[in-house]
């Protein structure tokens, strides 16, 4: 009991030196990034090198590393709504409440807001819309997280600095009012599309929302920005909005920022098993904390950089049985599964004819590594060949029908198996497709974040980041 009264005394001490000098607050989360999530990674990069171990990655080499509890005021599992908003208040709710407490009507402020109330300039990013439940903790108040238009009205009214992501989600509602476009330029915000289009004109604005093109959200919808194995070179890209964002935050003339940046999609390829996928939205996420890393290092003694999760998805572990792993082969998946889909499906709707066993074999072998790098089991083979004899009986039913929905299912089907033959291969198993219990990891550089060592609840993330920082926790 001593002992641990004089480590929390030497943390108070630790803090409240700190307060004095950190103006930069980075916090990054990533949904549904699990401890598991961060070894299957370092696994792939070691196995790259054809080495048994890991190859770290720059987040988990932060000096300090500790695990966090991500249960919710009502459920054991917690979804991203109850954890954004634990994350970014230091208050558990309801599952589905965004910034309220589980009474689904009292408010609670975030550290964003802190940090605004403090006279630090500050930012909001993530790699899916600006309105989904993990940015929206940070400035919204709404009992139900799928309140997209209220919850961007809530956006409008913030006040704060910068915003980043695909573009909202739902920015109409149906009775025809003014769009969240509409809304946020009426409240000052100047709207951004792309990265070259901030190059150009971001230090002008005077609060600033940057998007993705209208042309990837016509492709991707307004949801997301495309996974990292699926970019062409002209995407917005979370790297790039994380420069962005420390250009612009840097620029207000303000003593400082806060600055919170999620890797959504993490969560999203978990939610669909898609192993390849997810360990390159990691590497992506990784890509972004080294630039916010690169600041760091201009600014040591000022800066501090926290990386935690909402929570795990998938409930991902590295094994099936046998004593190894092969995460190696990944290498041989060049596109998400969800892209595979949507590739097949207009290669059939451009040419229906032709959309033969030996197109999709290639298409296969090419993007997948089936046949190439990856040598499949005679079963894996017959699943394959089983799911395009069901495509097969579905063209020939529908008359070779572009539009046919039967056909678009069972491919669908065909990229199901896919996936999972890909898991299989790896030697990565999965619980489920929704969320899990499981720890997920708490990363941190800087003056005082030696207080996040060890093991600590979600709620204690953002007060100890504001008492670091010099926040008023409200």
């Amino acid at each position: 009991m001593k002992h641990r009264l004089l480590s929390c005394l030497l943390a108070t001490l630790i803090a409240l030196t700190a307060s004095a000098e950190v103006k930069y607050v980075f916090y990054f989360i990533g949904d549904g990034m699990g401890v598991n999530q961060i070894n299957v990674t370092e696994t792939y990069q070691a196995a790259l090198k054809g080495k048994i171990g890991i190859e770290p990655i720059l987040m988990a080499s932060f000096p300090v590393v500790g695990l966090v509890n991500t249960y919710s005021a009502t459920n054991g599992v917690t979804d991203s709504a109850a954890g954004g908003t634990a994350l970014a208040t230091g208050k558990k709710t309801k599952n589905g409440a965004i910034g309220v407490l589980e009474d689904l009507e009292t408010p609670c402020t975030s550290i964003a807001t802190w940090a605004k109330k403090a006279g630090k300039a500050v930012g909001i990013a993530t790699t899916v819309s600006i309105t989904h439940a993990t940015p929206a903790s940070f400035y919204g108040h709404q009992p139900n997280r799928n309140m997209y238009y209220e919850i961007g009205q809530d956006l409008c009214k913030s006040g704060f600095d910068f915003f980043s992501a695909a573009d909202f989600h739902t920015p109409h509602v149906k009775d025809g009012g003014p769009s969240l476009h509409e809304q946020a330029k009426a409240a000052g915000y100047t709207i951004l599309k792309g990265y070259k289009e901030y190059q150009k004109k971001g230090l002008k604005a005077d609060k600033l929302i940057l998007f993705q093109s209208d042309k990837r959200n016509e492709h991707l919808t307004s949801d997301q920005l495309p996974y990292s194995l699926d970019q062409n070179k002209d995407d917005l890209t979370l790297e790039q909005i994380v420069r962005a964002g420390i250009n612009y935050l840097s620029n207000k003339g303000t003593d400082g920022f806060f600055f919170q940046i999620e890797g959504g999609m993490i969560d999203w390829a978990c939610h669909s098993n898609d192993i390849g996928t997810a360990i390159n939205e990691v590497l992506d996420m990784d890509k972004a904390v080294k630039v916010a890393y690169e600041f760091y290092q201009q600014h040591p003694d000022e800066t501090i950089i926290v990386i935690s999760a909402d929570h795990e998805t998938g409930g991902m572990a590295m094994g099936v049985g046998p004593y190894e792993i092969h995460t190696d082969l990944l290498k041989y998946q060049r596109r998400s599964i969800n892209e595979f889909k949507s590739i097949l499906r207009d290669q059939y709707k451009k040419a229906p004819k032709k959309f033969t066993w030996t197109a999709v074999e290639k298409q296969l072998r090419d993007l997948m590594g089936f046949g190439a790098g990856i040598k499949l089991k005679d079963a894996q083979q017959e699943r394959i060949q089983r799911r395009w004899n069901d495509i097969e009986k579905a063209v020939t039913e529908s008359n070779a029908d572009p539009d046919s929905k039967a056909v678009r299912d069972r491919i669908g089907d065909l990229c199901e198996t896919t996936k999972h033959i890909l898991s299989e291969v790896a030697m990565i198993s999965w619980a489920s497709g929704g969320h899990s219990n499981g720890y997920v990891p708490i990363f941190a550089v800087g003056p005082g974040t030696e207080i996040f060592q060890g093991r600590i609840d979600n709620i204690e993330i953002a007060p100890g980041m504001a008492k670091i920082a010099g926040y008023e926790v409200e």
